[in-house]
């Protein structure tokens, strides 16, 4: 058998194959409400016998949104919907996971694809953005409110909170999002973070944050499995390294975190990254050999072949996979085929086998 049909046993949780469905951001919520796009497009994952779905970042508080339209678990009301959503994963054997979410300096702005302009805290959409320091993403950002020790504190509760409404909603998966340059990010890198007190400076302080996250969601979850997504590089000098990240991996995965999801960059604008074929499974490989932590890779990987090259080279234990699901919602059926793997189809489905 390929080792992308291969089953991967977790502590409570046993994947059937190794293809997760990445998060990917959708920004059609209203007031952070799940809506029925989110029920199909979700749902076609499921139908596709996607080992797990991790649901796009969803935000713990109104503040921490990317744009307007993101998803949201910040209060109860919420919690409906997305239970719907999840009955119907689990109803074909996937796996429902939710990526719990801050931008910090990068919220408030517009869906890409209208612009992506950052609102002004008194426009329509926009509000005030909070960050570990001072310091915009663009040059014409409105500047961003150093968040005081109890503002993260606060934040800190919303995740908890975030955790215990995500449990309620039936996901089974738990990830916090610590990449792409949003606030767990911005308190890592040394670029974004000037700090003075207990969490900035030191690499300690700086990933004290993300560990506090980590205990507070602990604290909520039993057999959940909890994952972290990290940008293992910022591809800028002075920024956050591969080092550091598997420094931070020891860490975590001494705490119960279970997969390590390693993507990269995000954070500034002036990163200079080299985007070849499998340009970010380096980093995922170098995590999961310094610390035997379970690693997943992510990035442009679009083809069964070459995901089942990154397992069989043990540069990976997972493959996450989010623009070729957007050409083809099916692609896991598209990977067995390629791969001369026979496994179960959804039976109304059954009929595109022949």
């Amino acid at each position: 058998m390929s080792k992308l049909f291969e089953k991967l046993h977790l502590k409570n949780h046993t994947l059937q194959n190794r293809i997760i469905v990445s998060p990917m951001c959708q920004y059609t919520a209203e007031d952070g409400f799940a809506q029925n796009w989110h029920l199909v497009h979700l749902g076609q994952y499921a139908i596709g016998k996607a080992a797990a779905i991790i649901q796009e970042a969803t935000a713990v508080c109104p503040e921490g949104r990317i744009t307007f339209g993101d998803l949201g678990i910040w209060k109860d009301e919420h919690i409906v919907k997305l239970s719907e959503i999840n009955t119907f994963i689990k109803s074909q054997g996937t796996i429902p996971g939710i990526q719990l979410s801050h931008a910090g300096r990068k919220a408030s702005t517009n869906k890409p694809w209208i612009n992506r302009d950052q609102f002004k805290p008194n426009e329509e959409n926009g509000w005030q953005t909070v960050a570990p320091s001072v310091l915009t993403f663009n040059e014409t950002d409105w500047p961003p409110t150093e968040l005081s020790i109890e503002e993260i504190k606060t934040i800190v509760n919303q995740f908890k909170a975030a955790a215990a409404r995500a449990v309620k909603a039936g996901y089974e998966i738990i990830e916090i999002h610590g990449a792409h340059g949003y606030l767990a990010h911005q308190f890592f890198s040394p670029l974004t973070n000037l700090r003075k007190d207990e969490y900035g400076g030191s690499f300690e302080n700086r990933v004290r944050f993300i560990l506090e996250l980590v205990d507070a969601i602990k604290s909520e979850i039993t057999t959940q499995s909890l994952w972290v997504r990290l940008s293992a590089t910022d591809w800028a000098e002075g920024g956050w390294t591969c080092f550091e990240t598997v420094k931070l991996c020891q860490i975590l995965k001494e705490k119960g975190v279970e997969v390590m999801d390693i993507s990269t960059g995000g954070l500034v604008r002036h990163q200079e990254i080299p985007v070849t074929k499998n340009y970010q499974v380096p980093f995922a490989e170098r995590v999961k050999k310094e610390t035997g932590a379970t690693t997943g890779a992510v990035g442009l990987i679009d083809s069964a072949k070459q995901a089942e090259e990154i397992l069989q080279n043990n540069q990976a234990d997972l493959i996450f996979v989010a623009r070729e699901f957007l050409r083809n919602p099916h692609f896991v059926y598209q990977a067995a085929i390629d791969l001369g793997e026979e496994i179960p189809w959804a039976s109304q489905y059954e009929r595109g086998k022949e």
